[in-house]
């Protein structure tokens, strides 16, 4: 997976160095309730939940990022396209911690995510899956233009969840912000 570089952002494949990064970012107490419990309480445990994006790299060329801030290299969240065998298209993930939320940093990081799924990876749709009670990812994917596909039931879980889809143009559209603009770093 190559790095994405927004205005404000850079978006690179996780490494060893996360690993405290994630335990904290995993452990907040809304990602813990919105997207669920990944059982990583120590810097061993973020190790092996680091083998799942990196193995994603290198099967698809894509996996959920660490989002860095271009001014401090300061890890502020993980976004990127996650491939489950249960739905037909990859979907958007996104997590911030908290103090970084309402900045626009989640919009910046997500469209440049769709942008490279769309002009780098050839999508021409991405799914997004939301507990119905997280309101900001829903006004996030809202802002994406994401549509309601209805619901879904990822295996093993006990409610159905919300799922939605973007379909992706073949040609860029004007950017209605310098934020969605992106250039991939090398």
């Amino acid at each position: 997976m190559q790095s994405i570089d927004t205005p404000r952002l850079r978006l690179r494949p996780m490494v060893e160095e996360d690993a405290s990064f994630l335990v904290a970012l995993l452990n907040e107490p809304a990602f813990l309730r919105h997207i669920g419990d990944k059982g990583v309480r120590t810097v061993e445990d973020a190790k092996r939940y680091m083998e799942g994006p990196q193995q994603s790299y290198r099967e698809h060329g894509y996996g959920m990022a660490v989002v860095d801030l271009q001014e401090s290299d300061a890890p502020i969240g993980i976004c990127g396209l996650v491939r489950r065998d249960w739905l037909p298209a990859a979907d958007l993930g996104f997590a911030f911690l908290p103090e970084y939320s309402g900045r626009g940093f989640a919009l910046e990081a997500a469209q440049a995510t769709l942008d490279f799924a769309r002009d780098e990876l050839g999508m021409d749709e991405v799914l997004a899956i939301v507990s119905p009670a997280n309101a900001a990812s829903l006004r996030l994917l809202g802002k994406l233009g994401f549509g309601d596909a209805g619901r879904t039931q990822p295996p093993g879980e006990g409610q159905p969840i919300l799922l939605f889809s973007l379909h992706l143009p073949l040609e860029r559209a004007v950017a209605e912000t310098p934020m969605a603009e992106h250039r991939l770093a090398g």
